[in-house]
């Protein structure tokens, strides 16, 4: 049996606001907005290459706002991805590598509620990623 991770809760204050970000500023893909009861909205939005999605709204997540950490986006090229993020107003850290092995490089990122996300660097998944322009060779 496959067990496949599909929605994260992100806690934000502001569902506009962070809309927003994550599609605007993140370049996540809006997959939809709605209010299926007058007291719950959930808004879901999925990173582009990604089967797993994240939903925030009204009446979505006990958490709250800015305690979601550690969750990771996975990329080919890590500076690439850094530069869309500069280019479109995120403030994202200087780029940490853990060694000299694929998948030791990262930078990070807060959402405007805190929420913290890491952005790793695995050059391999060039090699396999259907939509890549990018080669693993760096």
């Amino acid at each position: 049996m496959d067990w496949t991770l599909e929605v994260i809760a992100v806690p934000v204050t502001d569902v506009d606001r962070a809309r927003d970000f994550y599609r605007d500023k993140i370049g996540f893909h809006l997959d939809h907005d709605s209010w299926p009861m007058p007291e719950v909205r959930v808004v879901q939005l999925t990173p582009p290459g990604s089967g797993c999605s994240i939903a925030m709204g009204v009446g979505v997540s006990p958490m709250e706002p800015g305690t979601l950490k550690g969750v990771q986006l996975v990329v080919s090229d890590i500076n690439v991805a850094r530069a869309e993020l500069i280019d479109r107003g995120v403030e994202v850290s200087e780029i940490v590598r853990y060694g000299d092995r694929d998948g030791s490089a990262f930078f990070y990122f807060d959402d405007p509620d805190g929420n913290t996300w890491g952005v790793q660097e695995i050059r391999a998944r060039a090699k396999t990623s259907p939509t890549s322009n990018t080669s693993a060779d760096g």
